[in-house]
């Protein structure tokens, strides 16, 4: 598995726009789109391409597209604000949701909610799971675990914000699964936020409290 940071100027500036109190919902929203759509060139750098024959104006010719089921499975509800992103970028992706709890006591999360579209499972699938912050871990590992006993094969990790502890605890237990984010930030506080991080990501982009 690797870890994979988008080192790319556009991506810092608007993770500069985000990681600002000030910013409003809507140009939260807004921005968390558009670098998941900048880091979605990284995620399908390397998806799996097959020959097609094609007539341009002038001749016919063998060209490239593409050769893979791309599902999209964002973490609710704050992977819900990178799904549009990608899609941009991917319009032919199918989009699987799970929701996620944690118990108050045994702090271990439970799934509460899971719909996937059945192109999920083929041999030639690319799924995608999207959650914005990648903090402690549990959610992820969680999820990713979900996914693989329904199926799923060949599972990328994508998020904006990690902290080392939270890519510690999804390598030890998915060293298979690659992680692509934005930036990793310095560590976890005594309540779990990333810092410098930017806060409670899903009351951000939904305006909630």
């Amino acid at each position: 598995m690797s870890v994979t940071i988008l080192n790319h100027s556009m991506v810092k500036h608007k993770l500069t726009n985000i990681r600002r109190k000030q910013t409003t919902t809507k140009d939260f929203y807004q921005n968390v789109n558009e670098i998941a759509g900048l880091m979605a060139y990284e995620i399908s750098r390397d998806f799996p391409l097959k020959d097609v024959e094609i007539e341009t104006p002038i001749c016919k010719t063998v060209q490239k597209e593409l050769d893979a089921e791309i599902v999209i499975v964002p973490i609710l509800r704050a992977g819900l604000g990178m799904v549009d992103g990608i899609r941009d970028m991917i319009p032919t992706a199918k989009v699987g949701f799970i929701g996620l709890y944690r118990d108050e006591k045994t702090l271990q999360p439970h799934e509460y909610f899971a719909k996937f579209p059945d192109t999920m499972k083929s041999d030639n699938a690319v799924v995608l799971v999207v959650d914005p912050m990648l903090a402690t871990g549990g959610s992820a590992v969680a999820a990713i675990e979900m996914l693989k006993k329904r199926g799923a094969k060949n599972i990328r990790f994508v998020c904006l914000v990690a902290a080392p502890e939270g890519v510690e605890t999804l390598q030890k237990a998915h060293p298979d699964i690659d992680i692509y984010c934005a930036t990793v930030d310095e560590k976890l506080n005594e309540v779990g936020y990333i810092v410098p991080g930017l806060g409670d990501c899903g009351d951000r982009l939904f305006g909630t409290k």
